[in-house]
């Protein structure tokens, strides 16, 4: 993997890393690296250690080849209990793999080897799309509800339960009301991976599972529209217009 130093750089916040590599040389050149941008950065070389060691971290970074256990399978058991943001690595940086990365709940995916530069512009813009999100307060449309602080969505003031990217793909419809948003546009919003802005068929195929998926959640079609050949809208039709609050 190569590794480059791109200097001292100035952060808005110093973080709490978390690096889960099992190649001792290179745990060692990132962590270092991370330290001297001032960020404090602990290694862990094993799955089962990642899964003991990611409560109270910023962000987790996540090499996918482990000994112990498939790193998919490490990403999706903590997706599963919180919203780290997590960017993996993989050297398998086909298209195919970038997306069973995303759906498992990666925030990025970045190919290996890669450049240190690079990473660190990556953690950037992970961090950039995460306060951002945490920023605004909530939106109400009708009997719909979404907390951005509390991440909760409520129907008929009933919560009802959504895995992370359901809930960031609904507030980022519902809060651009009557908007048509691309499936291209909404990857590199919700996924974060411009690179696969425009890969095609299993793109489009990830991001209709999602909105499937929160038209059921939600018990209707009418608050998700499909624009044919474009992408989908938030219907400001099916209660009064949106409010952000």
């Amino acid at each position: 993997m190569a590794l480059m130093d791109s200097g001292q750089r100035n952060w808005e916040l110093a973080m709490h890393l978390l690096v889960v590599e099992d190649e001792k040389d290179v745990a060692v050149a990132l962590t270092n690296g991370l330290r001297r941008h001032g960020h404090a950065a602990v290694a862990v070389n094993t799955g089962n250690h990642a899964l003991d060691a990611y409560h109270g971290v910023d962000l987790v970074l996540l090499d996918l080849d482990l000994q112990d256990m498939d790193g998919l399978e490490v990403c999706r058991n903590i997706r599963m209990a919180c919203n780290i943001p997590i960017i993996a690595f993989t050297e398998r940086s086909t298209e195919s793999e970038k997306v069973m990365v995303l759906q498992a709940g990666s925030d990025d995916c970045l190919g290996k080897p890669y450049g240190f530069r690079e990473l660190m512009a990556r953690i950037d813009a992970v961090m950039r799309r995460v306060r951002s999100r945490s920023g605004k307060p909530f939106v109400v449309s009708g009997p719909l509800e979404i907390d951005l602080a509390t991440r909760e969505v409520r129907l008929n003031k009933e919560l009802i339960e959504l895995t992370r990217k359901e809930f960031d793909l609904l507030y980022y419809l519902a809060s651009r009301p009557s908007a048509v948003i691309s499936r291209q546009q909404l990857m590199a919003e919700i996924w974060g991976d411009p690179i696969v802005e425009s890969a095609g068929t299993r793109i489009s195929r990830t991001i209709d599972t999602h909105v499937s998926t929160l038209r059921g959640k939600l018990g209707s079609n009418d608050w998700i529209r499909t624009v044919r050949g474009v992408g989908f809208r938030f219907d400001t039709k099916q209660a009064p217009q949106p409010e952000v609050v």
